[in-house]
């Protein structure tokens, strides 16, 4: 064998070497576990979330729990609710946590080769509608400005609690999730606007009142520097926050060891300590939901 072709063989080698290692590292949980774990004998999982609640709960997770459960979390936080599902539908991720199922559902309903299934319900954070300056959800001025998130499924819930406090009244919309146009009657003729759900928060300045997020409402400190005017009722809600995985790694064992994890009595006395009230466990551990 010649020198050039010794170079050529030792180049392809090296290329292939390449490959499976990039191959090796999109691979599922299960496969990178059979593959071997790290120095400390832990299977790393990769969890996209927002900050908060979702991402403090899985680094609670994994400052106190995971280890026990051969596990270590590398939580990767978006701001942005559109990208953690590309990144797991891509392998960038190994699950995220984040939203809700009518979320996943919409979101899959316009990108249907994304082959993602949501595990389980984990908490609920109950929205709420909020004011800098009024104090009584009665005192809305007629013609004033009420914000709501301009996502699908968000918006629907919001428009479901003005409904439910009989601010306004919805036309049918036969299960699907009602938009400002399915606004049949509106007293006070207010003017309902969509806003970045991020962003609702910030614009509360600019508006009589919003309906927000619980994360956001966290993120911002809503409880402590507005004013709640209601609360979303818990019972027969569907708007659940889970985790959610693509479908070939829905039963792998990390995935289950993960899930149960954040069903546990430690999560849950966490988040009712935490944030009191606002986020709710839901499943697993010792209380009654």
């Amino acid at each position: 064998m010649t020198g050039s072709t010794t170079a050529r063989v030792a180049q392809g080698v090296a290329a292939a070497g390449l490959a499976a290692a990039v191959l090796a590292a999109c691979g599922s949980p299960s496969e990178r576990a059979e593959e071997g774990t790290d120095a400390e004998g832990l299977t790393t999982l990769r969890i996209g979330a927002t900050p908060m609640p979702h991402a403090e709960i899985l680094e609670f997770v994994d400052e106190n729990l995971a280890a026990d459960a051969g596990l270590k979390l590398d939580v990767v936080v978006y701001t942005d609710y559109n990208q953690p599902n590309a990144a797991l539908a891509e392998g960038e991720l190994d699950a995220n946590y984040y939203q809700t199922a009518p979320f996943l559902e919409e979101y899959l309903d316009g990108n249907p080769d994304a082959d993602l299934s949501y595990v389980s319900d984990v908490h609920l954070e109950a929205f709420g509608i909020y004011s800098q300056e009024l104090t009584d959800l009665a005192d809305l001025p007629e013609g004033g400005e009420v914000g709501v998130p301009n996502d699908t499924s968000n918006m629907g819930r919001a428009l479901e609690l003005l409904a439910a406090e009989d601010v306004i009244t919805l036309a049918d919309t036969g299960g699907s999730a009602p938009s400002v146009d399915d606004i049949e009657e509106n007293p006070l003729d207010l003017t309902v606007t969509p806003v970045e759900a991020a962003q609702l928060p910030r614009s509360l300045q600019d508006l009589d009142a919003a309906v927000v997020n619980g994360n956001y409402a966290l993120e911002a400190d809503l409880p402590a520097t507005a004013n709640a005017l209601a609360w979303e009722g818990t019972e027969d809600n569907e708007y659940a926050n889970g985790l959610v995985v693509r479908s070939e790694d829905a039963d792998a064992e990390d995935m289950v060891r993960l899930d149960e994890l954040l069903h546990s009595d430690e999560v849950r006395q966490f988040m009712e300590e935490r944030w009191e009230g606002i986020v709710i466990p839901l499943g697993g551990g010792s209380s009654e939901d």
